[in-house]
């Protein structure tokens, strides 16, 4: 049993966080998860206020079969095929969790509240496609706090553009180098003139950056291991928070700059930097590394249950970790490229990479579902 001392203790990391402007999100969703009554329980208790899912999330939760037996029931009787039957399991997650978030929706006037769901992972070099999933998804989700997530592409940054201008809120996903985070800025503001021309309320929009962290490390740190020197070796562990530190700065410019200041007159939203990935891989690093170190006034950190709960117990939040460590930043990235480590090469490579295993996820998914439909003796076309 929990003391009041020791639940007085679990919030307050949370709470701190919360205080310095981080809005919690949980990276995880299934159908146990909302009917069991436990995200509830993480928003009233936990400071949770949005929910991000991608292709691999759902393929945990719908593989396993767990609460999903009576709509694949359904769904097999109607003869639908795998790819609806996918979509209307993944959106019936979305809107249920988005309903459970409506009231912190409406009580930050849309800034939190939010649910993710990303469009098909095949189309992320398809802008039309994308466009049109985006549409579709938010179509049947049908609730105001759902956000599309796009991969952030070079045939995803004009669909965020479209999308954007079409009213939709949109989650940007797999942003792992500056340079296209700067693109994704850019077409986020595109899209805030389109739907400004287009007659829409801008303070309706909203949307938020997933800048990815601990990937950027696994990566760069296997090649400072490789390296072996003692100047190699002092560089593992801090790649990742030097990139993502250095975005803050590109954020905190670009929202600074007259593109947005005429169009935050016209009550135009910021887009938020999340911090996504931010469990840690490498075990020889404190698990709330991605989390202590990454506190700014204005972000989203979007944390795996296994993170939430470890910050929520030993979690270190000291305040601002962001933005008095740029000229740091920029040193220790200077430092890995001068070993011979191209950044351009490794975030290239992670976005590729990234884009693949949603890929894989999302058609493992597609197979777990056909198995469950076929078993009911339908044929899933």
């Amino acid at each position: 049993m929990i003391t009041v001392t020791e639940a007085t203790a679990t919030a307050g990391a949370l709470k701190r966080l919360s205080d310095e402007g981080v809005s919690i999100w949980l990276d995880d969703l299934s159908r146990r998860r909302i009917e069991s009554g436990n995200l509830a329980e993480l928003v009233e208790n936990k400071h949770v206020v949005g929910v991000t899912t991608n292709p691999s999330i759902f393929q945990a939760a719908i593989g396993s079969g767990e609460g999903y037996e009576e709509q694949l029931t359904d769904l097999a009787v109607r003869g639908v095929t795998v790819d609806e039957a996918v979509r209307m399991m993944t959106t019936a997650d979305v809107r249920a969790a988005a309903d459970v978030l409506r009231p912190v929706y409406d009580a930050t006037g849309g800034r939190d509240g939010r649910v993710s769901i990303e469009v098909d992972p095949r189309l992320a070099h398809e802008t039309a496609a994308t466009i049109a999933e985006a549409k579709q998804l938010a179509w049947l989700v049908d609730r105001p706090n759902v956000m599309i997530k796009i991969p952030a592409t070079k045939a995803g940054l004009p669909a965020i553009t479209e999308v954007i201008g079409l009213g939709i809120s949109v989650n940007v996903t797999l942003i792992f180098s500056l340079e296209r985070y700067h693109e994704v800025m850019a077409a986020y503001l595109a899209g805030l003139e389109k739907a400004r021309t287009r007659g829409l309320d801008l303070a309706e929009i909203h949307s938020v950056a997933s800048f990815f962290v601990s990937r950027v490390d696994s990566e760069i740190d296997k090649r400072l291991t490789a390296l072996g020197t003692q100047e190699a070796l002092g560089l593992k562990g801090r790649a990742a928070l030097a990139n993502a530190r250095l975005a803050y700065e590109a954020y905190e410019e670009v929202f600074a700059g007259e593109r947005f200041t005429v169009l935050a007159a016209d009550r135009a939203n910021r887009q938020r930097p999340l911090w996504a990935s931010t469990g840690v891989k490498d075990p020889a690093y404190k698990d709330t590394l991605y989390v202590d170190e990454l506190v700014a006034p204005g972000t989203v950190n979007t944390m795996p249950e296994t993170t939430l709960k470890a910050t929520a117990d030993h979690g270190e939040i000291t305040g601002d970790t962001v933005t008095r460590g740029y000229a740091q930043a920029r040193a220790d990235l200077e430092a890995v490229e001068r070993l011979g480590i191209s950044y351009d090469e490794v975030v290239r490579q992670l976005e590729n990479e990234g884009v693949a295993k949603f890929e894989v996820a999302w058609n493992d998914l597609l197979a777990a579902v056909t198995k469950s439909l076929d078993s009911k003796g339908v044929d899933a076309r």
